[in-house]
């Protein structure tokens, strides 16, 4: 399938011709102008991504499933630990605004991968003890028993790839210390959404927030731009994870099925405000299935600004987006839920991230 451009970056849906082959084979076949130099020159500076995650290996095998973004610009570096804000920490819980950019967790298939690719592209939850640690020390007071000019502490690393450059013994230290801070997520969101994100710093808690998620007493609200002018409406609908083109999507209602992949998925959505041939949405999850938001809105018309998967349709036809959005525009609002511990109910509100304030701005004044 030929590339679908837009001003900063062009999208290549790949097909069953492609399955086994390479990135770099994959972007030449389609783009028969380019050298063979300027395609691995586009990957070495950083201007592929494959399903939203940088790849910098030429040979990487690719599949129909696979989405390829070829950007006009070279994507900043990965996210580093200076990057996550901690929004609430105590002994048993972190809250964190997670940006876009960063995988939640390390999935399945990742788990042996060689420890320099993980360095390249750690998780969240692979960064949030470092994240901890710079939060800690930022936020650190001194008692006034304590001398008032502490001496100063040395330089955090802000990314797992620093830790060669830091001396054995301090790294022994340091490695110490981020085990102690490990978390455990209770859920995940998309590489390339941003918002709130729970973790857990013990195995029971983990699995007392778990079940909270399961029997729906956590509150998650989404704030989304897609096309159209939806309705308030509830989507309901059994998730399958191959639609028939290798993508994620609802299973027919007259289709019976023993898919065991098959999952139960609900998502209220509500409309704030209309801006041009888009909408602002709220959405709020019932259930909390891998890319169920957007499943939901492509399904029902009203394609995710900016998401590179879902605007291909089950039938192999492409819903054009010029909206220029700078990545898929869905942001975790909201997250409510009460302490396992204490009791308490706590509610914690995120705005828009910079990069689609900054859109949302041009797209109401356009």
């Amino acid at each position: 399938m030929k590339p679908h451009p837009t001003d900063s970056f062009q999208l290549i849906h790949l097909d069953e011709s492609d399955d086994g082959s390479v990135l770099e084979r994959v972007i030449k076949k389609r783009l028969a102008d380019w050298t063979w130099g300027d395609v691995r020159d586009s990957i070495r500076r950083r201007k592929v991504q494959v399903n939203g995650n940088l790849c910098l290996d030429p040979v990487r095998k690719v599949t129909r499933k696979d989405v390829i973004k070829l950007w006009k610009e070279s994507l900043p570096k990965p996210i580093e630990a200076t990057d996550i804000r901690i929004t609430y920490v105590d002994e048993f819980l972190v809250v964190v605004e997670k940006p876009a950019g960063i995988t939640s967790v390390r999935h399945f298939e990742e788990r042996n991968l060689p420890e320099k690719r993980r360095q390249l592209q750690p998780t969240l939850e692979e960064m949030v003890p470092l994240a901890l640690m710079h939060h800690f020390q930022r936020n650190f007071k001194p008692r006034e028993t304590e001398d008032p000019a502490p001496k100063r502490t040395k330089r955090l690393p802000i990314s797992p790839r620093e830790f060669k450059d830091i001396r054995s013994e301090d790294r022994q230290n340091l490695e110490h210390k981020l085990k102690r801070l490990q978390v455990i997520a209770v859920h995940r969101l998309d590489r390339d959404t941003s918002g709130l994100m729970l973790f857990a710093r013990t195995p029971s808690i983990a699995q007392s927030l778990i079940e909270a998620f399961k029997h729906h007493r956590v509150i998650r609200k989404y704030h989304a731009v897609v096309h159209g002018h939806p309705q308030q409406q509830t989507f309901d609908s059994v998730l399958i994870r191959d639609r028939g083109d290798g993508h994620r999507g609802s299973k027919p209602k007259d289709v019976e099925t023993t898919d065991p992949t098959q999952q139960h998925a609900i998502t209220h959505i509500r409309p704030i405000e209309k801006i041009g041939p888009y909408s602002l949405i709220e959405c709020q999850l019932e259930t909390g299935r891998t890319h169920q938001i957007r499943i939901h809105l492509s399904e029902a018309g009203h394609v995710l600004c900016g998401d590179p998967i879902y605007c291909k349709l089950a039938d192999g036809s492409v819903i054009p987006d010029t909206s220029a959005a700078p990545r898929q525009a869905l942001h975790s609002a909201t997250l409510a839920f009460d302490h396992p511990i204490s009791g308490e109910r706590l509610e914690f509100k995120m705005p828009w991230p910079a990069d689609l304030h900054r859109w949302l701005t041009k797209l109401r004044q356009s």
